[in-house]
């Protein structure tokens, strides 16, 4: 009896003894992670050469890059205000779209367009998105008064000075292919009409239905050819019939398609940003023209603000000429400065690793005025630095096209951020919440000055605090769905008309509907 015991003890221990064995056999190699050598690091130093998508193994050598290739991102909050590190889904998860999705078939009573009674000239004005609202406003006039449109002449005089035709910045063929069942489109007027006589109007800011196939149409009495000789605002935001409406959304989204050469650089460039992981287009209005025309001079030097003021009292059609610029900048009128922006995106809680993709022309000032957001966020990237300058040659002093480039890049980045509100702002918003009311952040301009001028004065300081209430003040601006704004109360006229939210940066609820779910029945 006691030999069984020796021999089940004896048997105890060896089993013990196998399973401390074990444990020290997982411990030993568990301690020893394999580290990828240095020379499967990405070199990231070649813009032109980027990789158009990272492999697996690339995603972990880039994790463990030196610092001088990619800084170790900053202790940051999330962005639903509650302490610890940043949740990335939190940082890149758009707002929900509620079961909103693009809706812009015409009504079942929508004809075809019937003999034409005229032809619609137009003259665009302004830069690339300016010139994009109004054409698709001009279709969809030409639809009203049941003119056939030539296609639009690009405006070649203004700041820009772009030599730019239609067919170098749109595609022009899908455009007229794309609206055959909504309106005539031609490329040039008959030859017995090119130089005959026409009637040249300015058409009335915001102008409703009635307008149009009343007072204008009545030009077709005594005219075959009508010239529109602007077509910025020329049509109201709101009150159209629900046809009108989605027919400037077919215009904008689907009609409105950007070059062959423009769209396949621009996909290449979204590509060679997507190589470095999901990224933030920053429309970064800080351009000599901008802060001409706006009159704000924070973080300039003086000899720059008397330029900038010089170019401002010389530039005919800008009406005002003297701007108070630090009333300007309380108003929340003025662009953020770059270096406003670093201070901002840190406290949203993005990390210094967040690549970011500048649209904008040239930054006034250059890398002097870039240094502090280049120090916060070092993966800074535009159009000039992930192209070769012979890529980019076809493009190169076309303001227009690049800005196109910069357009595409932005609607199809994760996060889009305008540090100003302008016509290209409101453009690719608008464009991003008919795809799906993709994360756009709109920075509170007027509550963020506050703030900076506390950091200046030394009263607040980068941290948990001001984290939390930037958070705060954006949290239900990101781009969610929301009917379009209309006018502000109290005001008459034009300025009534004009503050209405413009049509083509929220188009709902004209052309975005709830998503219908078939009907569940049980059996």
């Amino acid at each position: 009896m006691q030999k069984k015991r020796w021999i089940a003890l004896a048997a105890l221990r060896k089993v013990l003894t196998c399973a401390i064995c074990s444990i020290a056999l997982v411990a030993l190699f568990s301690v020893h992670v394999p580290v990828f050598p240095s020379s499967k690091v990405p070199n990231f130093s070649d813009p032109f050469k980027l990789p158009t998508k990272l492999s697996a193994e690339q995603s972990w050598t880039l994790e463990l890059a030196p610092p001088h290739l990619l800084k170790a991102p900053l202790p940051s909050r999330k962005l639903d205000g509650s302490s610890g590190t940043v949740e990335t889904d939190k940082l890149w998860k758009p707002p929900p779209n509620r079961d909103f999705v693009p809706c812009v078939e015409p009504s079942p009573n929508y004809t075809s367009p019937t003999e034409s009674r005229g032809y619609l000239l137009v003259h665009t004005n302004g830069g690339l998105n300016q010139m994009r609202a109004g054409i698709c406003d001009m279709v969809a006039v030409a639809r009203m008064l049941n003119a056939t449109l030539v296609i639009p002449e690009l405006d070649q005089r203004s700041f820009w000075k772009d030599s730019s035709n239609f067919s170098n910045v749109f595609d022009e063929d899908h455009f007229i292919n794309a609206l055959a069942n909504d309106i005539k489109i031609i490329k040039k007027l008959p030859k017995e009409l090119a130089t005959g006589p026409r009637a040249v109007k300015l058409f009335r800011s915001w102008s409703g239905m009635n307008y149009y196939q009343d007072e204008i149409a009545r030009l077709w009495e005594e005219y075959e050819v009508i010239r529109a000789s602007k077509s910025d605002s020329r049509l109201a935001n709101n009150n159209l019939p629900l046809d009108i409406q989605r027919l400037r959304c077919r215009a904008c989204y689907e009609a409105l398609r950007f070059s062959p050469q423009i769209e396949a650089m621009g996909k290449l460039l979204v590509n060679r940003m997507r190589s470095f992981g999901s990224y933030i287009a920053l429309h970064l209005r800080f351009e000599k023209d901008m802060l001409a025309f706006s009159g704000c001079t924070q973080d300039l030097s003086s000899a720059e603000a008397d330029e900038l003021r010089i170019i401002r009292e010389n530039t005919r059609y800008w009406r005002d000429k003297e701007i108070n610029p630090m009333e300007q900048r309380s108003r929340g009128f003025c662009p953020l400065t770059p270096k406003e922006v670093g201070i901002f995106l840190s406290a949203l809680g993005y990390p210094s690793s967040t690549p970011i993709y500048i649209a904008a022309g040239k930054i006034y000032g250059g890398d002097s005025h870039m240094a502090d957001l280049r120090s916060r966020y070092p993966i800074l990237k535009s159009k000039e630095t992930l192209a070769s300058v012979e890529e980019l040659e076809p493009f190169t002093n076309h303001a227009s096209q690049m800005a196109a480039l910069d357009y595409i890049v932005s609607v199809e980045s994760g996060v889009f951020i305008p540090s100003y509100t302008g016509n290209m702002a409101r453009a690719v918003e608008g464009h991003r919440r008919f795809l799906g009311h993709k994360k756009t952040i709109s920075p509170d301009r007027k509550a963020l000055v506050g703030l900076f001028d506390k950091l200046e004065q030394g009263t607040l300081e980068e941290g948990k605090n001001l984290s939390d209430r930037v958070i705060e003040i954006h949290r239900k601006r990101q781009g969610s769905p929301r009917k379009r704004k209309g006018p502000i109360a109290g005001l008459k006229g034009k300025e009534k008309l004009r503050s209405e939210e413009p049509f083509y940066e929220n188009p709902l609820p004209d052309c975005l509907c709830r998503k219908e779910f078939p009907v569940q029945t049980t059996l």
